[in-house]
């Protein structure tokens, strides 16, 4: 089977779905499960919702009647005759998110969070599974929450592989055309979970491995991978073949192509990942796949903004040692951060943090009770993967202060102000 992943940007209205519609007519849908991310942006919609819920302010119903007239508008504009019953299945959507609003007692953000933007891809999918029908694109319609099971670390849970592939396996069979969400999971309680932000690449990557799929597809609205992010940087270079290491090291880094738990699983069954533009799907994008070196092999960039430089020194002048650092490790684990660059010496530690869950001021807080701490607010790293001197000056030369430089073989690591 082939495993096709559609993001919010291929889908973010009318147009986007008659595309999507095109562009599978273009290179045959049989025998393929298409996984699809929530439309547009809709899942910060979904986080002011929940925002609105927790803090029991006025604009909670406000902010569900924007998000129920976008789809239905969206519905409108692709149904004719069936209009009115794909409308109902939409409402029907918003009714059982409305019984979760008024029946939950936890006021946990991170359980609640899940429970509320899953419904993102929800809509998305039974919007699409519908127009392909109406089509002539017979397909079946999946809960993705039925077959990817996870545990309860709610907003990035962890799979449980052996549950899935079983659960996978025993629904899809060959032949068939499927649809399904990405991002989004369950737990053991059939509590909604979600696979972290951007995860349906990840969603696709599940899949493919359960079935041993004979290659993914991620539909993007710029060629393929680029060496850089063009929002960022003026002149980027499409990578026409990666492997499967230095795709995951580009991953690591936070190359925003690729969600970074997506590599992994392919790689073990070797199955190739190409990365297309939706607007010229016949392009050839880019291959990821095994012993496909760099193709260009140029420096590639990587920017991630918004970060939290922290650096740590010991009260009492002694060495922070692995006792300590595994203590930092630990809390950094408790808090949800993401952590994008380390370096101790003897008497200190800096680690660059995303404050991914807004978790900082708690982390300060403890770390506070053993260490001097300082804090740097809305740095950003840059990564230059198989740098050169050019590259190197590109970044020096940006005029921003550099508060922290970390080299290695075939990377170097930055963190200006």
């Amino acid at each position: 089977m082939k495993i096709f992943k559609f993001g919010g940007a291929s889908v973010k209205n009318a147009d986007g779905v008659r595309n999507l519609l095109k562009v599978l007519k273009t290179v045959d849908y049989n025998n393929t499960v298409i996984i699809v991310s929530a439309m547009g942006k809709t899942t910060n919609s979904f986080e002011k919702v929940v925002d609105s819920y927790l803090k029991k302010n006025e604009y909670l119903s406000d902010y569900l009647f924007e998000i129920e007239n976008f789809h239905q508008i969206i519905v409108s504009n692709l149904f004719d005759s069936e209009s009115s019953r794909i409308s109902s299945l939409i409402k029907n959507i918003f009714k059982e998110l409305k019984i979760f609003l008024s029946t939950n007692k936890s006021q946990e953000y991170s359980f609640v969070y899940d429970q509320i933007v899953c419904y993102g891809e929800i809509l998305s999918t039974t919007i699409i599974h519908n127009f392909l029908i109406s089509s002539q694109i017979n397909n079946f319609w999946l809960d993705a929450r039925k077959y990817i099971k996870t545990d309860s670390y709610y907003r990035d849970s962890n799979l449980n592989w052996d549950l899935t592939i079983q659960k996978i396996k025993s629904e899809i069979k060959s032949g068939n055309t499927y649809i399904t969400q990405g991002f989004i999971a369950s737990d053991h309680n059939n509590f909604t979970t979600t696979l972290g932000r951007e995860g349906s690449d990840y969603s696709a990557s599940i899949f493919a491995y359960a079935l041993n799929a004979s290659e993914v597809t991620i539909w993007k609205d710029v060629a393929g991978v680029l060496n850089a992010d063009p929002r960022y940087f003026s002149e980027t270079t499409l990578l026409e073949h990666i492997s499967y290491r230095e795709a995951i090291e580009l991953a690591f880094y936070g190359a925003s192509v690729i969600h970074p738990k997506t590599l992994q699983p392919l790689q073990r069954r070797e199955i190739p990942l190409y990365v297309k533009s939706f607007l010229n799907p016949m392009k050839n994008g880019t291959t990821i796949k095994k012993g496909s070196p760099l193709f260009p092999s140029i420096p590639c960039f990587i920017l991630k903004q918004n970060q939290i430089l922290l650096r740590l020194s010991s009260l009492d002048f002694s060495f922070i040692i692995e006792d300590n650092i595994s203590d930092v490790f630990k809390l950094l684990h408790l808090y949800q951060m993401r952590v994008g660059l380390i370096q101790n010496s003897a008497i200190s530690f800096s680690v660059c943090i995303n404050n991914k869950y807004g978790r900082l001021n708690e982390l300060v807080s403890h770390l506070k009770n053993r260490f001097k701490v300082e804090v740097d607010n809305n740095v950003s790293l840059y990564t230059i993967r198989h740098f050169d001197q050019k590259a190197i000056e590109k970044i020096k030369n940006n005029g921003k202060n550099i508060l922290l430089e970390q080299r290695a073989q075939n990377t170097i690591q930055f963190i200006t102000d």
